[in-house]
């Protein structure tokens, strides 16, 4: 997400913060470089404009010049201008209606339907409320089958009435939410390759007839500046509460992100960070200027973790740690609660400071987890509570159990053994982790 763009911001910081004193001419190279690597991150050319005028205004402000660390006060304009331009607050859903009704609307490609299904589960997992999925993509072939298949998947129910009329539809479902008591409705409207007269009629009818509380644009973060044009045109005859980002885990350059909250005023409300039901993040513009940075997102992290890690498991095993007593059982559960996380390349980038310690670049294979797991699940219960007794037979028979040779195997142990001396450490206050 944003790498290429955060690569070179986190550069400029970086060289920024040497620097003794700010004078004029050294925030002229800095703001030079942030303004090139905006631009080819492909934020629009008005947007980099403003943005920059403003940090140059306040970087030759006298609170920097009497700043005992000037290349900091510069970082934490960069850093407040950042959050500015991604909209400044957190900007809520409003759920209030009773149901609460969300409409959806994209062009065909951007995610739509997928989006629509992640967000009814985000709603179940975060207020502990039923949602119900409503399918008034008449037109796409395929379309209804699709959100039945993710209703499904997530056990969520999905109110269709096949290839009736779009508008009676979304009527008709609103009524079956009251009589069955559902709190949220999620239209799944008709999506075109582009904005006609057509698909905007229909769109308004069902806006007018339904009044929704959120009328959400899924919108493909590598439409690049085109996003800007569909925003509008969408905004102009709909008037838009929130935009949702998908695929911010492909290689994108991020203008769109950077741009839309400046140029069209409709908050960004989520974003997609990759394709499973889980993959969808409620959108905070500072914790994303942090990560775009280098600065880190440890709340992201907290918040993922908490939703997905059983609280209780994670404290047991806590305690083990602390009084040395952690095993190979122990780390098999703590290995499936990570996987739980998702890929963990990406929770290790939003590490404070993992650009300066290589950490950015590290790829892990989910295959090397999986033959982990493979070597201790072919322990006995014994073996994995006591590795010292695995002797040269028994690390056979594991090896023949797992499919993996014997080096990977001692590899492990010895890894194991590091980190329960590093906890060791840790423990006795010799060590402390460094961030």
């Amino acid at each position: 997400m944003f790498e290429s763009l955060g690569d070179r911001l986190q550069n400029v910081m970086t060289k920024i913060k040497g620097y003794g004193r700010i004078t004029e001419e050294n925030i002229s190279e800095m703001t030079r470089e942030i303004r090139l690597a905006l631009l080819e991150a492909d934020v629009n050319y008005k947007v980099v404009k403003e943005f920059i005028a403003s940090v140059k205004e306040k970087a030759l402000g006298e609170e920097v010049a009497k700043s005992l660390k000037p290349g900091e006060m510069f970082v934490k304009i960069v850093k407040d201008e950042l959050v500015e331009l991604l909209g400044g607050e957190k900007q809520d859903l409003n759920l209030n209606g009773s149901p609460a009704t969300l409409m959806l609307v994209g062009l065909q490609g951007s995610g739509k339907t997928t989006t629509i299904a992640k967000i009814a589960n985000f709603l179940r997992k975060k207020h502990k409320k039923k949602p119900l999925l409503v399918a008034c993509d008449v037109y796409r072939p395929a379309a209804i089958e699709q959100l039945k298949q993710l209703g499904k998947e997530l056990g969520i129910e999905v109110y269709e009435e096949g290839k009736n009329n779009p508008v009676e539809i979304s009527k008709n479902s609103i009524s079956y939410a009251k009589e069955n008591q559902f709190d949220y409705v999620l239209i799944d409207t008709a999506g075109r390759l582009h904005i006609d007269e057509e698909l905007m009629d229909e769109l308004n009818n069902i806006h007018e007839l339904i009044l929704p509380d959120e009328v959400l644009l899924v919108i493909d973060s590598m439409t690049g500046q085109d996003a800007i044009n569909v925003i509008e045109g969408f905004n102009n005859r709909l008037k838009l509460t929130g935009a949702i980002l998908t695929k911010l885990d492909g290689d994108t350059r991020g203008g769109a992100a950077l741009s839309i909250r400046h140029l069209t005023n409709v908050p960004i409300k989520f974003i997609g960070v990759s394709e499973k039901m889980d993959g969808l993040e409620e959108f905070y513009p500072e914790r994303m200027a942090t990560r775009i940075l280098g600065m880190g997102d440890i709340m992201s992290i907290v918040e993922k973790a908490e939703s997905v890690i059983d609280e209780e498991e994670a404290m047991k095993t806590a305690k083990k740690m602390q009084k040395g007593k952690f095993d190979l059982e122990d780390f098999l559960l703590t290995l499936n609660q990570i996987k739980k996380l998702g890929p963990l390349e990406n929770i290790i980038k939003m590490l404070p400071g993992a650009k300066k310690m290589g950490l950015n670049k590290v790829k892990v294979d989910p295959k090397d987890m999986a033959h982990i797991e493979a070597i201790i699940l072919s322990m006995t219960p014994e073996e994995r509570k006591n590795p010292i007794i695995l002797k040269a037979s028994r690390k056979q028979r594991i090896s023949r159990g797992s499919g993996r040779s014997i080096e990977e195997i001692n590899r492990l142990l010895k890894q194991f053994e590091e980190m329960k001396k590093m906890m060791k450490m840790m423990k006795n206050g010799n060590m402390k982790m460094p961030f």
